[in-house]
């Protein structure tokens, strides 16, 4: 057999979580994960559209962006991007959601799964302003798991150390890759200076 397609076979070649594992999980936010929440200037959301591919968006803003409510609701702006919508037309077909918090610095991070509507709200909409600006909407998402993921995968990628950080210029800047990819008439320093620009002027 070279691959596992059954949950029994799974079982047999992972073996059961420790109790710890599986108690840690709770089905609503307490002080410790509201408390990420507050420090964490990045995310990334995970969705699944009517196709049933998966997709994963990263999200950041200031620490904090994301609001709690209360311990079962949490609201996530949606700032200025590139009008794909991909994440809000997926909670349309499906609205179930999984979120993965970052703090820079901390290798423990916060996973919160629940189920997410899209609120324009004008209220709520305020309350998520940004350099004096509302987004144009959120995603209210109601908290049905929450709980820390152990470090390990942190500490393997060395994420935070500053000697695994590349150089830059080691690697192709977007204007570049958009350039060779698709083209459009663009080269790369055309590209590049449209992108830069949008990174200036559209943040907010």
């Amino acid at each position: 057999m070279n691959g596992i397609a059954d949950k029994n076979n799974l079982g047999q070649l992972y073996g059961e979580p420790s109790k710890r594992a599986v108690l840690k999980q709770l089905d609503h936010l307490d002080r410790h994960c509201q408390a990420f929440i507050e420090i964490s200037p990045f995310l990334v959301i995970g969705t699944m559209g009517s196709d049933g591919l998966g997709d994963v968006s990263p999200r950041g803003d200031a620490p904090g962006f994301v609001k709690v409510k209360d311990e079962k609701t949490i609201y996530l702006p949606d700032r200025l991007g590139n009008n794909r919508t991909d994440t809000l037309l997926n909670i349309l077909d499906n609205s179930g959601v999984g979120l993965l918090f970052l703090v820079p610095g901390m290798n423990e991070t916060l996973r919160v799964n629940g189920n997410a509507k899209i609120t324009i709200d004008e209220n709520t909409l305020e309350g998520l302003s940004a350099q004096g600006k509302a987004p144009r909407s959120a995603l209210e998402i109601r908290v049905e798991e929450a709980y820390l993921q152990c470090a390990k995968a942190l500490i393997r990628s060395k994420l935070w150390e500053e000697d695994y950080k590349i150089e830059r210029k080691s690697f192709p800047s977007l204007g570049k890759i958009i350039s060779d990819q698709i083209g459009l008439g663009d080269d790369e320093k055309r590209a590049e200076k449209s992108i830069q620009e949008g990174y200036r002027t559209k943040l907010y």
